[in-house]
């Protein structure tokens, strides 16, 4: 974690108090590392390539600063999704560390487990509620170009 954000709203700090996450000081190769920059996008078959999933917790006004450093780790971005939090509601891709965790843990098909992190915040139902279809249609995806059409059909593109 980089301390950047207002501790009492800190999605991150949050799990790790509730056991459900844990701040590390270094990242393996295998570990997924969610990175808005990257040029691939996550798939349910990237499932197979990773031990852990590692969401870097920043804050979105000092993203570039923050993914400027080199990670270890197989690096995915999140397709679209809509931000169910507080500060960024319906806002596309503003994810807290703790949705972008989830959305990860349910396009792998790990559906309860990331239901189970959302259920720690107020706010966690919203963005499932509002990204429901969104997981269906992500947690079928075999490569990236369909992301497009599904876009398309949602009006997001």
């Amino acid at each position: 974690m980089f301390y950047q954000d207002d501790p009492k709203k800190c999605t991150a700090a949050k799990m790790v108090k509730f056991g459900l996450a844990q701040n590390i000081a270094k990242i393996g190769n295998n570990g997924l590392v969610l990175d808005p920059f990257s040029k691939k996008t996550l798939l349910p078959k990237d499932r197979f390539l990773v031990n852990a999933i590692v969401g870097i917790d920043c804050s979105w006004n000092l993203v570039n600063q923050a993914f400027s450093k080199k990670f270890n780790g197989i690096k995915r971005k999140l397709p679209p999704l809509l931000a169910g939090n507080p500060v960024n509601y319906s806002k596309l891709n503003k994810l807290t560390t703790a949705e972008a965790l989830s959305a990860s843990l349910i396009i792998l098909g790990y559906e309860d487990q990331g239901l189970e992190l959302l259920d720690k915040f107020k706010w966690g139902h919203t963005f499932y509620e509002l990204n429901q279809n969104l997981f269906e249609e992500y947690s079928k995806l075999e490569n990236e170009e369909q992301i497009e059409l599904i876009l398309k059909d949602y009006g997001l593109a």
